[in-house]
């Protein structure tokens, strides 16, 4: 186990903001993780529990201990299902289980993070959600050092959501998850852009690989690099109306993009309404929004978390004014 104190976090966050936590923790298997579980007291709050940081947005000196899991094995469980230790790379992850003819996660590919933070944020893209794979997940219990383990649907996942983000939040180390997947490839082709893409490419029936490839080459023609220009992605969560509401707005506003949810509700993208009002590509302050692509906040170089934050509580303040929509973080703000 891995232990330091006043501890730069400036490599464990892809907005790049130096900020440091008074003590950070990694763990490196479940025995480990059951002897820290057990080991923390009042010194130790608040707790922050991280995966590869790819989805925080650190407003300062973090003034608690930061855990984070270092476990990284994969294995298969049977013909179907996949075991990976939580702090494993996810898109590692979707790349071994589409090299073994095991289907079901490629359409998340190339999302940042690990597979821990998966089954805590319930990742989604291109009409996929982690929860569609999930079977089980590994957990220890803080303060017992108990071993859990939970059902998918006892996790309660929703929309970027699950009870390790409400009721369970700090209350569980995530060790491993198991996925099930299968072996027959049924592609899901009709979210976004995907057979657009695949048009240009010649490619009207894709193989599993020629899809996961595809998607990954949208999502770097549209979402910027960390490594390049430090971001968390999506930095705000798609929201969903009233049917009501829906047609209201789209009577004012044409061609307005949405994805039915069901007969009462729609999913209206967030980036859209933000492009509207012209947000995209523009600065405030060392903080931005990415020139191609109006959901993802940016650190132009130097910004701090609070300059991010501004940006984006200004951001949600004209989406409300313009539209009557709340947009949320999908973000965790720290």
């Amino acid at each position: 186990m891995k232990s330091f104190e006043n501890y730069s976090l400036l490599a464990h966050n892809t907005f790049g903001i130096d900020a440091k936590c008074r003590r950070f923790v990694e763990y490196s298997t479940k025995e480990e993780a059951a002897e820290l579980a057990c080991s923390l007291d009042y010194s130790d709050s608040p707790l922050l529990i991280i995966g590869g940081g790819s989805n925080l947005l650190l407003t300062g000196d973090y003034p608690g201990t930061v855990l984070h899991s270092g476990i990284c094995f994969i294995e298969q469980v049977d013909d179907e299902r996949i075991r990976c230790g939580s702090g494993f790379v996810w898109d590692d992850f979707v790349a071994h289980c589409v090299n073994i003819n095991l289907y079901g996660a490629e359409n998340l590919s190339l999302i940042p993070g690990e597979v821990g933070a998966s089954a805590v944020q319930n990742i989604g893209a291109y009409g996929t959600e982690a929860k569609d794979i999930i079977e089980e997940v590994e957990a220890v219990e803080i303060g017992t050092g108990k071993t859990v383990v939970f059902s998918a649907a006892e996790c309660q996942y929703s929309y970027r959501s699950s009870r390790f983000k409400t009721e369970w939040r700090d209350k569980y180390l995530i060790v491993a998850v198991t996925f099930r997947l299968t072996r027959t490839f049924q592609p899901k082709l009709d979210y976004g852009n995907i057979r657009a893409a695949l048009k240009e490419r010649g490619i009207s029936c894709p193989t599993a690989q020629q899809l996961r490839q595809t998607i990954i080459d949208i999502r770097r023609e549209k979402l910027p690099d960390p490594k390049q220009i430090g971001n968390a992605g999506s930095f705000f969560m798609n929201p969903v109306v009233s049917r009501e509401k829906y047609d209201q707005l789209a009577a004012r506003f044409k061609n307005m993009p949405h994805y039915t949810i069901d007969a009462h509700r729609e999913k209206i993208p967030a980036g859209w309404m933000i492009e509207q009002l012209g947000w995209k590509g523009k600065q405030l302050g060392r903080a931005g929004v990415y020139s191609k692509q109006a959901l993802v906040l940016v650190n132009h170089g130097g910004a701090t978390g609070r300059e991010v934050l501004n940006l984006c509580k200004t951001i949600q303040e004209d989406v409300r004014c313009a539209f009557g929509i709340e947009i949320l973080p999908e973000v965790n703000i720290k």
